[in-house]
């Protein structure tokens, strides 16, 4: 029963330390003038001393750190992790994730499958499956970004066997 209620009192005073030590220096003071046993129940005598000095020792966080810690994706900004000079031979690298889900034509446009053509397939219709199955073109903006996260390899012209997509490489009538 004492340990539960020295869990939650601790718990509940460690935000609170953090905001009387980030203030000002004389709140401080005025903190550590405060006697402990005033602060603290013959109850949460386990936690006293550690508890006191988190109080009074606790490093200077200002508002928008601490809220960040809860809410990660308001701060993170999205990256693409683009190799600009590799360690081995300095060379920029192509992003692995473009290669292995969309395709490059030689005409310039990107293609990919449709966003979940491969999950839960028994609750949809099969016409819905049809439509996944098919391959989408990417606009304009995202082809360009897609250029310039591929290096010159992706970007050249393939000549396969019985390719499907011959007659897409290729752009005419326009």
């Amino acid at each position: 029963m004492a340990a539960a209620l020295t869990r939650r009192v601790s718990g509940l005073l460690r935000p609170l330390s953090a905001s009387l030590c980030a203030r000002t220096p004389k709140v401080c003071q005025l903190s550590s003038s405060i006697q402990p046993s005033l602060l603290f129940s013959s109850a949460t005598a386990a936690v006293r001393a550690p508890l006191w000095a988190a109080v009074c020792q606790t490093s200077r966080y200002n508002i928008l750190q601490r809220v960040s810690a809860l809410i990660p994706t308001v701060t993170q900004q999205p990256t693409r992790s683009l190799t600009y000079y590799s360690l081995k031979k300095g060379k920029r690298k192509s992003v692995k994730s473009v290669t292995e889900r969309f395709m490059r034509l030689h005409c310039g446009l990107w293609i990919r499958r449709k966003a979940g053509y491969k999950k839960k397939l028994w609750k949809k219709k099969p016409a819905r499956r049809k439509r996944l199955r098919e391959h989408v073109f990417c606009n304009k903006t995202q082809s360009k970004l897609f250029d310039k996260m591929t290096t010159s390899f992706w970007k050249r012209r393939n000549w396969y066997v019985n390719d499907p997509y011959l007659k897409y490489h290729d752009r005419v009538n326009l």
